[in-house]
């Protein structure tokens, strides 16, 4: 089998530029909610289409309480992918939040992650997100946090891709749900 042709351009990184670590928001739906998906030949951006009636729902974070990890994955003897991980931390454990989780955890979903630059990144392209680990601490001390935590994964072909912002509004229900 024949190697796929590659072109590189370079990387200028030699700038110091304001680039800020965690995320801000997450945007979550049902996978059967987004009707379609399109990258864009030129900007490799990624516009979602829902289905009609159907919005992302909009889960705030509290500063330092959520990431973004993509790790690749590769052998000699098979093809590459990417794992995306999202954890995310919702304070005071109580039962809104629990019933939420609950349906989280059951759910085969897709995700948009604000990050903390303000880029949004699309999870689900490939396949449904799951959610795949979970925790809810009291914590000991009186300091400790006292709440949820979740990991939401995605496998996929390749990195998230960047969803630009004039493309949420008009599928995002802005009110937060937890």
């Amino acid at each position: 089998m024949a190697c796929i042709s590659i072109t590189l351009s370079g990387l200028n990184n030699a700038c110091k530029e304001a680039s800020f670590g965690g995320i801000k928001e997450v945007l979550i739906a049902p996978y059967e909610d987004v009707a379609s998906t399109s990258v864009d030949a030129t900007s490799h951006l990624l516009t979602p289409t829902m289905v009609t009636g159907k919005k992302f729902k909009t889960y705030k974070l509290m500063k330092s309480t959520g990431s973004l990890t993509s790790t690749l994955n590769t052998s000699e003897t098979s093809t590459s992918y990417f794992t995306n991980e999202v954890t995310l931390q919702f304070m005071k454990i109580e039962t809104t939040k629990r019933m939420e989780i609950m349906s989280l955890m059951m759910g085969s979903v897709v995700v948009i992650v604000k990050d903390a630059n303000d880029k949004y990144w699309y999870l689900g392209k490939d396949n449904y997100v799951e959610c795949s680990a979970g925790t809810a601490t009291t914590g000991t001390a009186f300091s400790d946090a006292n709440h949820y935590e979740l990991t939401l994964t995605d496998t996929s072909a390749e990195l998230p891709y960047e969803v630009a912002e004039t493309d949420i509004t008009p599928i995002a229900d802005p009110a937060p749900v937890i």
